[in-house]
């Protein structure tokens, strides 16, 4: 059982945002949830599923709407810092027990925000890139391209427009040698895996973070933090991501790093890729719980009535 409250949270926006309290003795511990790029909903599946488990064990949960579509991360950890610090203000509140909980993108922000801030005291991560947003891309849209079948030279190809349109993005060339290259593709099967836009935008500079290294931020974080991956991920380099944050503890002396691979599971920690409550791992459920309960962050990790 939980109590909800609507609130408004963010830096300079009014973000709706719905906060879960557990219904026991006060204080709580806290959890915020940050988004995938796909999706800007707090109703988002994997946000629901925080609020409904967490907060019967004892962990208050607080969702907020992302204020849009391609975000800046200085902005969307701004947001961040706003809500972590409208937790920490409140009587029912734990402020030495507030952290982050990110997925995907949410996964660059949450180790942004901590190395930032000092009031954030553990990160889970699900999907957490160790490479850049450019990197990323190019390794996702080439997978996808081989997975649909369309094999290796479709996948040489689209890396090789995907970085045309990047170094368009970074200024380095000029909108019509983009366009151009755009233009020689878009009739292809695989024109629409490459996840680049049919008409290229009127200026450079769309795309600010496509070379954020995300080494350096995780490098600064000091808190304990858990990790879950997929057996398998088709949007990015598991491995490569594992080593970068293995680096990363190493450099920073975070001994409190937990990394989690979930059978069964692609970029979401979901069965058959499925985007429904029921195709949640089990085991992801499992391993968060216990974690936090380790963490003496929530009351117990066994499954309630």
């Amino acid at each position: 059982m939980s109590r909800q409250f609507e609130l408004v949270v963010g830096a300079g926006v009014e973000l709706p945002a719905t906060l879960s309290l557990p219904t026991g003795a006060a204080p709580h511990s806290a959890i915020v949830p940050l988004h995938p790029a796909s999706e800007r909903s707090r109703d988002q599946l994997l946000f629901a599923h925080l609020a409904e488990i967490l907060p019967p064990r004892g962990m208050a949960v607080l969702r907020y709407e992302r204020r849009g579509d391609d975000v800046r991360q200085e902005d969307q950890v701004a947001d961040v810092v706003s809500a972590v610090t409208a937790l920490a203000s409140r009587d029912d509140i734990d402020a030495g027990r507030v952290g982050l909980w990110g997925f995907s993108q949410g996964a660059w922000i949450a180790p942004r925000a901590a190395a930032e801030v000092d009031r954030i005291a553990f990160l889970v991560l699900v999907a957490s890139t160790g490479v850049s947003p450019a990197e990323q891309m190019r390794y996702g849209t080439a997978h996808h391209a081989r997975e649909a079948g369309h094999g290796e030279d479709a996948a040489r190809k689209i890396a090789a427009l995907r970085r045309v349109y990047e170094d368009y993005a970074r200024g380095k060339i000029e909108r019509y040698v983009a366009q151009r290259a755009v233009d020689s593709v878009a009739s292809e099967p695989w024109f629409e895996l490459a996840y680049v836009r049919r008409t290229v935008p009127e200026q450079p500079g769309f795309w600010p973070d496509l070379d954020f290294d995300p080494v350096p931020i995780f490098a600064r974080v000091r808190v304990p933090t858990l990790l879950f991956y997929g057996e398998s991920d088709d949007w990015q380099p598991i491995d490569a991501s594992i080593a970068a944050w293995r680096k990363a503890a190493a450099i920073s002396g975070n001994a409190d790093l937990t990394i989690v691979r979930l059978p069964g599971t692609r970029h979401a920690p979901t069965l058959g890729d499925r985007q429904e409550r029921d195709a949640i791992a089990p085991e992801y459920e499992t391993r968060l719980l216990r974690w936090l309960a380790e963490h003496a962050l929530v009351d117990t990790y066994t499954r309630t009535p």
